[in-house]
């Protein structure tokens, strides 16, 4: 088997489909070492919550789970609520999360294991720079940074430059760019992942099964 790789994902899941399809393969991905999750923006412990509902129905409890920040640095929340929340009632899921408890989760996770983790955000970057900017050596200790962020090639005219996950926290954004580590980090830009596309038919005809019957449930 090709080498495990240790991954923490941040992620906004409860809002866009893409989150929780994310954490779905990532759990069934045997070359994923799934060190924890973290959730950010509006209602992070609901948020908490459906990733905790993936992770039962993949027979996963072994996964860490840490509530983080429901308001970005300085700027208004644009994203309060975490409307597929609504589903919760239909699948077990644990209930305790601390709130603000994932900067510090995510901080001592890679200090365990310097140079060994891939840090993959694919929501807003508060978290992450809440993280980067209250220990600034913590970049440095990735094996790499992978961002779901941004939007680059102009060819997205009506959308570029305020990509969701940029602009939901423009201040923990321009902390995270300025710290990412050099020959370490990747954006995946808007202009990318929206040509990334599955018809709902194929969606409705494939997602069935263990957590990809909650995916298809949130969706």
């Amino acid at each position: 088997m090709d080498e495990r790789i240790p991954v923490l994902l941040d992620t906004d899941i409860g809002s866009d489909i893409d989150d929780a399809v994310c954490l779905a393969y990532l759990l069934k991905q045997p070359r994923c070492e799934l060190l924890g999750v973290t959730t950010v923006t509006g209602e992070p412990e609901k948020r908490a919550m459906l990733a905790s509902a993936i992770c039962k129905a993949a027979g996963r409890d072994d996964v860490p789970i840490r509530s983080g920040s429901a308001d970005p640095i300085l700027v208004e929340q644009r994203q309060k609520k975490a409307p597929q929340a609504e589903v919760l009632p239909r699948w077990q899921h644990r209930e305790d999360f601390e709130p603000h408890a994932a900067v510090e989760f995510l901080r001592q996770t890679i200090r365990g294991r310097p140079g060994e983790i891939t840090l993959l955000a694919i929501g807003p970057l508060t978290n992450i720079g809440l993280l980067f900017a209250l220990d600034p050596e913590i970049p440095g200790m990735l094996r790499s940074l992978v961002l779901m962020n941004g939007a680059f090639t102009g060819r997205l005219p009506s959308l570029a430059p305020l990509e969701w996950n940029a602009i939901g926290d423009p201040h923990a954004t321009a902390i995270v760019y300025r710290r990412a580590p050099a020959g370490r980090h990747i954006s995946i830009g808007l202009d990318v992942t929206t040509r990334c596309v599955m018809p709902a038919e194929e969606c409705r005809r494939r997602f069935k099964g263990g957590p990809l019957d909650v995916v298809a449930d949130m969706a």
